[in-house]
Order: structure tokens, then sequence, then C-alpha cells
């Protein structure tokens, strides 16, 4: 595999080209040898300007949310110890935003680059136990007007992660109208990037996402 010539960037609409073209490269060949001759590029167009846009959303999001809110960028190497699958490096861009509203746990926003997507979305990966007690509680109490901002955002072209559970958890009846919801051990919804400049569309994006950012919030800190 050739190596990608490094270039200076310019806007993030460049970078998410870069980065898509540079995980194009990577998935051929996923190794350390590729990916050494290949960092400086990794540092110069996907990594530099993907801290600057973190740095540059963060004071927009605590702004739309009223809370502060600190951003990361995902480490390049895979933790390979415990996995079958031995590829050392990731093969996409990923970013977020933790909203630290003072709950047991911190929901986010979050900027995802790969080959084939561009994603915008929200939410926990995994809730810890007393959380996903209470997200029970909200979601059978408040049924429809919790079920009502997850359609919203569906209409809106955002898709929610499958659930975990096969079966709507006791003692809940199989037949609930949040069923799906009930059957998550986490809450992630995401969807394409909107067209247009990328700061403008990621903000767009949030916006859409901001009731269930919301709602997970009201869980974390009941």
């Amino acid at each position: 595999m050739d190596q990608i010539t490094p270039g200076a960037w310019m806007d993030y609409t460049y970078m998410i080209k870069k980065a898509k073209d540079f995980y194009v490269a990577l998935a051929a060949d996923n190794t350390k040898d590729w990916w050494l001759e290949n960092k400086a590029i990794y540092d110069a167009d996907l990594k530099a300007p993907a801290l600057a846009l973190i740095d540059e959303m963060a004071p927009k999001l605590s702004e739309m949310c009223g809370e502060p809110v600190t951003g990361k960028l995902f480490r390049p190497h895979r933790d390979v110890r415990f996995s079958k699958d031995k590829r050392p490096y990731k093969e996409h861009l990923h970013m977020l935003w933790q909203v630290q509203a003072g709950g047991k746990q911190d929901p986010v926003f979050f900027f995802g680059i790969a080959p084939d997507y561009t994603t915008v979305g929200t939410g926990l990966m995994g809730f810890d136990k007393a959380v996903l007690a209470d997200w029970r509680k909200f979601v059978d109490l408040d049924a429809d007007r919790i079920g009502k901002i997850f359609d919203d955002a569906a209409k809106a072209g955002y898709v929610m992660r499958d659930p975990a559970l096969k079966r709507v958890p006791s003692p809940y009846p199989a037949d609930h109208p949040n069923a799906v919801l009930l059957r998550q051990k986490g809450c992630v919804v995401s969807g394409d990037l909107p067209d247009g400049d990328v700061t403008d569309a990621l903000m767009r994006g949030f916006k859409d996402l901001k009731p269930i950012n919301d709602l997970l919030v009201s869980v974390v800190c009941a």
C-alpha cells in the first residue's frame, strides 16, 4: 500500500476527507509498520484538527446545555489484550463531549468518522446499576412523553442501537409501550452528520438530539 501524502489541514471538511482516506489505507494494512510510516499524517491531518474541533465545540455545547462540557479524542490504539481481533489500530476517528451535570454518570455527545460513516450522536454506552434502575422507572412512569422523544428522533433520521436484552425485564409487561427502551442497558442514538459547515452541522445534529441528552441528565441526576 502506498503511503498517503500528508498535507496541511485547512478546515474540518478536509479533516473528514483525510480521515476517510487514512482509514481506508489503514484497513488494508493494519500493522505497526504502516502506522509508523504514516503517523505524521495522523498527527497533522486528523489529530490536530480533531483537538481543535473539540475545543471549539465545547463552549457551544456548554451554552446549549447549561452545564460544563469537557471533550475527549479517543486514542488510536486498540486494547487487544482480551480480544480475538488483534488489529493494533482503530479504523475510525471518534471524539466526544461529556455533559458534566453532577449526576452518577456523564451523558455525552459524540462525533465519529470512518470510511463508511460520518456520525453525530448522543447517549451513554452502558448504565451503571443504579442508573439502569432509574432509567426503567423513568421509561415506565412517563411512557408517553419519553416515547415521543425517541419517536421524534427517529422521524428526524436518528437511530437507537439495538437493545441488549431479548425480553422486557420483570416486572414490566412484554407489551409495554416502551418495551424497546426497557430492553436497553444503555442509550446510544446517532445519525448521519447533516450537510453544511461542519461546526454548524454538528450543532444542528446536537440540537436535534438534545431532548435525549436532557432525558439522560434527568435520569443520572435522579
